[in-house]
């Protein structure tokens, strides 16, 4: 079962480093058709470009910030604060993808062997997978357990291929838990504390295999993620508990919002996304009905109410790179850099 809903989570980058051309461009036949890589036969130029990136996994905004508390009369308290609609704004970093979240090394290149390769890359986020024969598995099953790799993988074993697939997924999956965990820690007593509802995060991913999503944001106003699949189809997965559809009810009763309305939301068919007014019923809002979008009940830690908006309006989603894009650009570069070789 799903453990969590990350507040972030997009396709990110794999680097294979092997000093064998030949076995770099056979491997990459036999890898998930879905799956952006990077391939480098020279260990030196594949530590290069590790180590010399600027992170591209970065809010406009920062997420987490420092300012001076007030509070007290005679004192100030430094406190960090979360901007959680920083986090949304992560999908209009068109660099997103090229975020490096793990590298498949070999361990048998005599420019610099696997173990000593992934001591030296600077970037303590990224996962680490070394290809071993059994001349050298002793010394992986070492560095296994000193927690220098994350995996290791006997390179010549008749799975080895679909073993690497599946340890690529897993480690994407841990880079992202660890990319998430202050947020989620720091969400969970909140609004957002549905994050880790582990039914629900269960029931969220199948909604998610059913779309075809392949990159999620937390949403802020109305709260709940704002999905994108591969074509760069945007969908707003709106969630409300009893308490915060209380909320919604309150405010809108305050905006003389009509009887057909209250009743409308109290039967927990349809949800309103007034996307001019962050979520809240606007003001002498003689049309009410094009805002509602069906809605569903799910029972996991709480009752929750949830909808789905395809392509939402309101968040200046125009310019935003799809995944499905990006691989196109990555496979003419990959073919490029081959070619010139």
């Amino acid at each position: 079962m799903t453990k969590a809903i990350q507040p972030f989570s997009y396709p990110t980058t794999v680097a294979f480093v092997d000093d064998s051309a030949a076995f770099l461009s056979n491997l990459s036949l036999q890898l998930e058709p879905d799956l952006a890589f990077r391939l480098f036969s020279s260990p030196s130029e594949g530590l290069k470009y590790l180590n010399g990136r600027t992170l591209p996994d970065q809010a406009p905004e920062p997420i987490f910030s420092a300012y001076l508390d007030r509070t007290e009369e005679n004192d100030a308290h430094q406190v960090i604060a979360m901007r959680v609609d920083a986090i949304r704004s992560l999908v209009h970093n068109p660099a997103r993808f090229n975020s490096v979240s793990v590298v498949v090394v070999d361990y048998d290149m005599p420019e610099l062997n696997g173990m000593e390769f992934c001591r030296r890359i600077t970037d303590p986020s990224i996962k680490k997978i070394v290809l071993t024969g059994k001349a050298d598995e002793h010394l992986a099953v070492k560095s296994f357990n000193e927690g220098l790799i994350d995996r290791f993988i006997r390179k010549h074993e008749m799975d080895a291929v679909d073993t690497l697939n599946q340890a690529i997924r897993d480690m994407q999956i841990a880079y992202f838990d660890r990319c998430c965990r202050t947020v989620l820690d720091a969400l969970s007593v909140s609004e957002y504390a549905f994050l880790k509802d582990h039914a629900l995060a269960a029931h969220v991913a199948g909604i998610c295999d059913s779309l075809g999503i392949v990159e999620h944001y937390l949403s802020y106003q109305p709260h709940g993620l704002l999905m994108f699949d591969g074509e760069g189809t945007a969908y707003l997965l709106i969630i409300h508990t009893e308490e915060s559809l209380r909320g919604v009810r309150e405010i809108a009763v305050e905006q003389g919002a009509p009887m057909g309305f209250l009743t409308e939301l109290d039967s927990h068919r349809t949800l309103p996304y007034f996307w001019r007014t962050e979520g809240y019923y606007p003001a002498q809002c003689a049309e009410w009905q094009p805002y509602m979008h069906t809605a569903s009940t799910f029972e996991g830690d709480r009752r929750y109410v949830y909808a789905i908006v395809k392509k939402p309006a309101g968040l200046a989603l125009d310019n935003v790179m799809p995944y499905d894009r990006h691989l196109d650009q990555l496979d003419r570069e990959i073919q490029a850099a081959w070619d010139s070789h």
